[in-house]
């Protein structure tokens, strides 16, 4: 188990040769989610795009390719994910049309009121504090921006429930507390889509 928690730990902040190996498996491995999710931005438009977490970057580089006009800033936590997000995107971030750098999402230093959409792909059950962070998120938002957050688990699953007990500050929320969260933090508009084979969650707020 020593090995294994170690290892499924990295998802909260990669480092070292085990978050190397994490990163790794991530682009291929959250794939199918994310572009389920990026399904529900259909009648969206963003000129400005903000990922949340966005660990070695293959969903900041579907952004760009789904929104050609739009310019696109990916944080992380952990510098390795930003070193490979940059690696992944490295045509974006030369052109200037992405940029990428490490941040907090409990402290976001960025300017207020710029962006159109703001994503958070498999990284919410980490931040410190959802009411907190999703304040930073609208503070950083136009009006009538939006926020999608797209889970693999729906709080309730299995899988879910049994990574929440491997790795330390993980936890998998229901659908109802991240919209009471929301809420709270001055999003409006909540829409929520449950996939109708997985625990699969995605939630489109808008600011």
């Amino acid at each position: 188990m020593g090995f294994m928690k170690n290892f499924f730990s990295q998802t909260r902040k990669p480092e070292g040769l085990l978050g190397k190996f994490m990163l790794s498996t991530m682009n291929s491995g959250h794939a199918k989610l994310a572009d389920w999710g990026m399904g529900h931005l259909s009648e969206i438009s963003p000129k400005e795009i903000i990922e949340l977490g966005c660990g070695a970057g293959r969903n900041a580089g579907e952004l760009l390719k789904r929104y050609p006009d739009a310019r696109l800033t990916a944080i992380d936590y952990s510098p390795l994910s930003v070193e490979k997000a940059t690696e992944y995107n490295r045509a974006m971030t030369d052109s200037g049309r992405c940029r990428v750098q490490q941040g907090d999402v409990s402290n976001l230093q960025l300017e207020e009121n710029r962006y159109d959409l703001a994503t958070a792909f498999e990284t919410i059950y980490f931040w410190p504090g959802l009411e907190r962070c999703f304040a930073q998120v609208a503070k950083i938002l136009k009006q009538g921006g939006y926020f999608l957050i797209c889970n693999e688990s729906d709080g309730k699953d299995a899988a879910g429930k049994k990574f929440e007990n491997i790795i330390d500050g993980m936890i998998c929320y229901t659908p109802q507390q991240i919209e009471d969260e929301l809420k709270r933090a001055g999003f409006s508009e909540i829409t929520t889509d449950h996939h109708p084979n997985k625990p699969w969650i995605t939630i489109l707020a808008r600011k």
